[in-house]
């Protein structure tokens, strides 16, 4: 899933999160009770503000739960398990790279 947020915020408001995931907010406020992983901070009003990390943690957590048929506590043990701090862009490319290499090496063998 490709999200769209306006990039170099540092807080992301639940509405936007939950325009670009494309779900209801309230789902958010479920998985942000469930999973300790996700602490967004909250401003004078009591409204939730999701840092970058955050949105990263939350598209890992929809990928596993939405994407993966995970359940919660499937996903939250996966979760502890990835020591939850979630691959960026940089580091799973460089993880695919070398997967590409090493399934390029064993086609040269077949």
């Amino acid at each position: 899933m490709q999200i769209e947020l306006p990039p170099d915020k540092r807080y992301y408001s639940i509405g936007e999160l939950a325009k670009a995931f494309d779900v209801n907010a309230s789902l958010i406020r479920f998985w942000d009770k469930e999973f300790e992983v996700l602490k967004p901070k909250k401003n004078a009003k009591g409204n939730r503000l999701f840092t970058p990390e955050d949105v990263k943690t939350f598209e890992v957590i929809y990928h596993l739960v939405k994407e993966r048929g995970f359940t919660l506590e499937g996903a939250k043990a996966h979760l502890k398990e990835a020591n939850h701090k979630p691959m960026d862009q940089y580091e799973m490319i460089a993880k695919l790279t070398a997967i590409k290499q090493q399934l390029n090496d064993l086609k040269k063998y077949l």
